[in-house]
């Protein structure tokens, strides 16, 4: 699943035929967004890889996480509440000290719930300590380690391609940013949306929110 050339294809530029704004430093990955998530989920089937990968999308779309994050939370990170998942990220991006930081994952209004998937995996899987996502092999064995960063963008990869998506236009950072644009487009509170994201910069996450607000209210929509 990883292998030395992840990282730089995570991080490759956009296609040619792609337009290239200068005033982009880099190329930055598509969102997938909620619709675009039942679809890739749709396509999935019913083996032990496809328990981890559905709750790996659901739970890194559902908390916005970054792809590190996702492959940091350990068994001991999570608890059940009432209303859903509490997961403690112990440490991130925006907090290297260690202060730690909650996120409430609810119980989905779907069939495609985080929480139940999420049980699921850990359930098929056997996992009762350690990290909630590993590697596992063709023969269905479950690493005691957890996924990488490479890993997770690889993942995302394989599986928006198996529901006819282009993998180049999406990494493991599509979860998270798909999160933040589909919240802004359900009309979600700013405010709420970085809660739930822990965005330490208010002026990425205005971007998405800014596309995911591009037909609210649209000026041209009452016209034609």
């Amino acid at each position: 699943m990883t292998t030395p050339a992840c990282s730089s294809r995570c991080a490759r530029p956009a296609p040619q035929w792609l337009p290239r704004p200068s005033a982009l430093a880099q190329w930055q990955a598509k969102p997938l967004l909620r619709e675009d998530l039942f679809a890739v989920l749709a396509a999935m089937g019913d083996g032990l890889k496809d328990a981890r990968d559905r709750a790996l999308l659901l739970i890194g779309f559902a908390g916005g996480f970054r792809r590190s994050e996702l492959c940091a939370i350990n068994c001991t990170d999570l608890e059940r509440v009432r209303q859903g998942l509490i997961i403690t990220l112990r440490r991130s991006k925006t907090d290297q000290d260690g202060e730690g930081r909650k996120i409430g994952v609810p119980f989905g209004r779907t069939k495609s719930c985080p929480v139940h998937a999420l049980e699921y995996w850990l359930d098929r899987a056997r996992i009762s300590g350690g990290p909630i996502f590993r590697r596992v092999d063709k023969h269905g064995r479950v690493f005691a380690d957890a996924l990488s960063p490479e890993a997770v963008c690889l993942i995302v990869r394989e599986r928006v391609a198996a529901a006819g998506f282009d993998p180049e236009l999406f990494s493991g950072h599509s979860l998270r940013s798909g999160l933040a644009t589909s919240a802004a487009q359900a009309g979600v509170e700013t405010r709420k949306i970085k809660d739930q994201t822990g965005h330490a910069s208010d002026a990425m996450l205005r971007r998405y929110i800014r596309d995911g607000e591009l037909f609210l209210d649209n000026a041209a929509g009452a016209l034609l």
